[in-house]
């Protein structure tokens, strides 16, 4: 009898875990489809009217006006709008669940340098971080490594997958590396006050990186020698088969950190954060530098910055000439769903509301290095987008109606919908 208990408590527990367990991937698209009606916001800027749009095995055939042929399924999205799949650069999404559980956390590594260290064979495809950023547009992310100064490799995924294997977009994108500050904070656990005062070990950490750079350009594995896996794992940069993603936010940092960079034979750098970028945009645009600017819901980092910079300043780069989008580095991963939001800030600052979207589509797939397939609804690339019934940049309006990827229509149900769903009702059944 006891045997048989177990085995109800088993079924009971495994019931219990599948009725909150991540929705389903959706299957191959079998179909073409087409959605009529909608304002096509394109993704570089453009827009079309009443647009058709035709995809079949997951890539776009066609898009044009009204008088586009129109061809297997159609959805009417008449007064809907419809976008390109939202991209998140530069975030640990599904390498970590719930920050306070150990076990769930796989974005940091031991170690300073460390660029051997592939995030991607960490990524957790069933995140329920992960599966919220869809029913807001958020479609493909840059999972990265974060913590030390090299943290490891990224790789670029698709929000809606079994697996990492089925997930990856592109494996092992770029590095990252985490510029040393010129100033730190006192430790009061040393008896100093909380003040800022200068890191006298900034030279000295300049150099580490410098010499392990140029180690890594010159090394080259002897026969028969184990190899060294952050020297050859660094190989990419100096060929140009990866890129160097630079988090550095002081004008100073950003210089120093540029010119080690290019001065060690790296090829592609991006600029990560970039607070006071915005005074060196001349240098920026010299060594063709795009940017990745930190989320805009921000208060200013000093008293004497303008109280808006946090807004404006993604506008303050673009008006410059510099390729810019928009990540959250400082907001958690669950902020990440507020990415559309983000861009919609800048439009309130006088950007215009599509190239505001470039921000989080078209520009981000050129920094990425996916624009080939991703960012843009234009013929031969990804269908990956979604129909919202507003503006999507609005929060009052971004509500999605049907999304996809790679052609395969999504669920848009996550836990918290679930979660909304049945608390909805809780007061009005209550009050009766």
């Amino acid at each position: 009898m006891k045997f048989y208990n177990y085995i109800i408590a088993a079924l009971a527990f495994m019931a219990s875990v599948t009725g909150i367990a991540q929705q389903t991937p959706a299957a191959p698209q079998e179909e073409a489809i087409t959605i009529s009606g909608a304002t096509a916001h394109i993704g570089n800027g453009e827009v079309i009217e009443n647009a058709v749009i035709v995809f079949e095995n997951g890539v776009i055939t066609a898009i044009g006006s009204a008088d586009t042929a129109t061809k297997g399924k159609v959805i009417n999205a008449d007064g809907k709008h419809l976008y390109p799949g939202i991209i998140a650069p530069a975030k640990s999404l599904g390498l970590i669940e719930i920050n306070a559980v150990r076990a769930s956390n796989d974005q940091d590594e031991i170690g300073e340098l460390i660029p051997h260290v592939r995030s991607i064979i960490a990524y957790n495809a069933e995140s329920k971080v992960v599966e919220s950023m869809r029913p807001n547009g958020v479609l493909i992310g840059q999972t990265t490594p974060q913590g030390g100064t090299i943290s490891g490799t990224s790789s670029i995924v698709q929000f809606d997958a079994w697996n990492w294997e089925d997930a990856v977009i592109k494996e092992d994108d770029g590095i990252h590396l985490h510029w040393p500050n010129t100033f730190r904070r006192g430790r009061w656990w040393e008896g100093e006050d909380r003040g800022f005062k200068p890191n006298k070990d900034y030279a000295e950490d300049i150099s580490a990186i410098e010499t392990f750079m140029k180690n890594s350009r010159a090394y080259k594995a002897k026969d028969g020698e184990q190899p060294n896996q952050a020297f050859t794992a660094m190989k990419g940069l100096f060929d140009g088969s990866q890129k160097l993603y630079v988090y550095a936010d002081g004008e100073k940092e950003i210089i120093d950190a540029i010119t080690t960079a290019k001065e060690s034979g790296v090829k592609d750098v991006v600029l990560v954060g970039g607070y006071e970028s915005h005074k060196i945009i001349p240098f920026l645009k010299q060594h063709n530098i795009p940017v990745l600017v930190q989320e805009t819901h921000n208060v200013p980092a000093r008293d004497d910055d303008d109280y808006d910079l946090p807004y404006k300043l993604p506008k303050l780069l673009a008006d410059g000439g510099l390729l810019v989008a928009i990540q959250n580095s400082e907001a958690s991963n669950f902020q990440t769903r507020n990415l559309p939001f983000y861009a919609g800030q800048v439009a309130g600052q006088g950007m215009d509301m599509e190239t505001a979207l470039t921000l989080i589509t078209g520009n981000s797939a050129k920094i990425l290095g996916i624009d080939d397939k991703y960012g843009t609804l234009e013929e031969g690339k990804s269908a990956t987008l979604f129909i919202s019934v507003g503006n999507a940049l609005d929060m009052r309006t971004n509500q999605l109606t049907h999304a996809f990827i790679d052609g395969r229509e999504l669920s848009l149900e996550t836990h918290q919908t679930e979660l909304w769903k049945r608390y909805s009702e809780k007061y009005e059944r209550q009050s009766k």
